[in-house]
């Protein structure tokens, strides 16, 4: 049995009927049971039938709501969860920044180091690259050595590429900065796959998805902050080429400064985990991996859960494709609208903020509603009109409406981001949750190295437009996928079992079969739910 089934044997109370009902006028016996109230779930239980038939205490029972381990389910909610999601939202906010730097102004480094375009779109790809052989090790790590010690490597990697980075201002050192640039990459495998994670393990279950969507959302700034900071600190001056080196020396070691401060705070901040879990899908699970725990059987696992490949695929064509737009964003709009880097610049900003607001908009919205599948859909489908209506107004020669229909761009593609993270936690649960991210940011950079390049491609040749439609093509495709999974909410079937106290169960609930050993009467419940 894994975490998440319910026990199903059949016992007969003493005065009741073998189909569990209780007999009339056998009231001297009735003071003989146990009444636990869990809100508007009311269980009857006779002591004697759990001492003699049921089997010592263990983790699956410690799953049961109102059953004799009470200790295992107490849960309790932490102040420092704030801290914790602050400190790791921030050093993800400048590991993105490291990260779009460079393409934002693709044009200023190609005349400083003297490369091609192509060399400086490597210096984003090189994040997607690294990640696809480093995931595995990476949430191996997170499962085996925990929280801590994953965040660490991340916030201590990220602050090592910054101050290789100032070593690397010089024409003839791009070779430093594409060795700064892959040990960054490398402090990103620590970083994309966490959010789930600290979600799970530091906030309860009516904040979980708000909690992922602003982890998320650190990422999202530092993205939005790379839009906007280098075309304002590295301007475009050509005839000064020692200007332009102190400018670039000026933006590292910034960046430098501002990633060592923020690995220290991560040495004092963050934790494995709280002292007590914050939920009771946590609750059930085990402080850490148990010893006959199985990394290789998880991703098995993972892999033989068909709504959750459908999901990588989807997720992967989503994500993929704002890497690439990202990543081109400089091309594309230099290719209509010559020398305006510093409106590319906010055009970007523009992007990534909007998208900001998708983010937490969907995070508090899924903590509400729990309709996973409904919203990530709807999301798809819009992001896939955004696309649409883009690159149908780039060629206006109107940078205002641009502007405008990137933010909307944005607000959707971008908003996609921590439902995904969500969405394969709920349909994987009780696998890893840095696992089940893990592999969708994987799939994410594979499908954002191959768009990014085949966009890259038909930009240069054929003009944006062509590049553009290729990715419309695609997130089509990845609306019909997203349609075909099946949603089954695992991990939100536990918590509802345990503290819902009179609201409606959403319509996403997984089914559970009935037994009838212990009757759970609710109101709130659609139909009989069973221990």
């Amino acid at each position: 049995m894994v975490a998440g089934e319910f026990l199903q044997e059949q016992h007969v109370l003493p005065g009741s009927t073998p189909d569990g009902g209780v007999a009339e006028g056998n009231t001297d016996e009735d003071s003989g049971y146990k009444e636990l109230s869990n809100g508007s779930v009311h269980i009857t239980l006779d002591p004697k039938v759990l001492e003699q038939e049921l089997p010592p205490p263990d983790e699956k029972e410690a799953m049961l709501p109102g059953g004799q381990n009470n200790e295992a389910l107490e849960t309790r909610l932490y102040c420092k969860r704030f801290a914790v999601i602050a400190v790791f939202s921030l050093y993800s906010l400048v590991n993105a920044f490291q990260w779009i730097q460079y393409s934002i102004i693709n044009n200023i480094f190609m005349y400083y180091y003297s490369v091609s375009s192509i060399a400086i779109d490597w210096l984003s790809m090189v994040y997607m690259v690294a990640y696809v052989p480093l995931i595995f090790p990476a949430t191996w790590l997170l499962d085996k050595q925990g929280l801590r010690m994953t965040a660490l490597l991340g916030a201590g990697l990220n602050a090592l590429g910054a101050w290789v980075k100032c070593a690397s201002v010089g024409p003839g050192l791009f070779w430093v900065t594409m060795t700064a640039q892959i040990i960054c990459s490398v402090a990103q495998v620590f970083i994309l796959g966490l959010p789930s994670r600290i979600a799970s393990v530091w906030f309860g279950p009516r904040e979980v998805s708000t909690a992922c969507a602003t982890a998320v959302l650190g990422n999202q700034l530092g993205v939005a902050i790379g839009f906007l900071l280098p075309p304002v600190l590295v301007p475009n001056t050509a005839d000064d080429l020692d200007l332009m080196g102190h400018n670039i020396s000026i933006m590292f070691y910034g960046t430098a400064g501002v990633s060592t401060l923020l690995f220290l705070l991560t040495i004092f901040v963050i934790k494995d985990r709280p002292p007590l879990p914050p939920s009771k899908a946590q609750a059930v699970l085990s402080t850490g991996p148990s010893e006959d725990y199985s990394y290789k059987k998880s991703i098995i696992n993972l892999f033989k859960n068909k709504p959750f490949i459908l999901l990588l695929i989807s997720y992967g064509i989503m994500t993929g494709s704002f890497y690439s737009v990202s990543t081109l964003l400089n091309q594309m709009i230099i290719h209509y609208y010559p020398g305006e880097e510093l409106n590319t610049g906010r055009i970007g900003l523009t992007l990534v903020v909007a998208g900001m607001f998708g983010s937490i908009l969907c995070g508090i919205w899924l903590d509400r509603t729990k309709t996973y599948k409904l919203t990530t859909l709807i999301v798809y489908v819009l992001s896939f009109i955004g696309m649409v209506v883009f690159t149908c107004t780039l060629n206006l020669e109107n940078l205002l409406v641009i502007f405008f229909t990137a933010g909307a761009l944005g607000f959707f593609m971008t908003g996609y981001l921590p439902i995904g993270f969500e969405f394969g936690v709920e349909i994987t649960y009780p696998e890893s949750e840095g696992t089940s991210s893990g592999l969708l940011n994987a799939f994410a950079q594979v499908f954002g190295i191959i768009f990014t390049l085949i966009q890259g491609k038909l930009t240069t040749n054929y003009g944006p437009l062509s590049g553009n439609i290729f990715l419309c093509a695609w997130i089509l495709l990845g609306i019909v996928l997203t349609a075909l999974i099946k949603s089954d909410l695992k991990r939100h079937g536990v918590n509802v079992s345990s503290i819902n106290k009179g609201q409606a169960v959403p319509t996403e609930l997984p089914s559970e079969k009935a037994s009838s050993d212990v009757k759970l009467e609710s109101s709130s419940l659609p139909h009989e739910t069973s221990i």
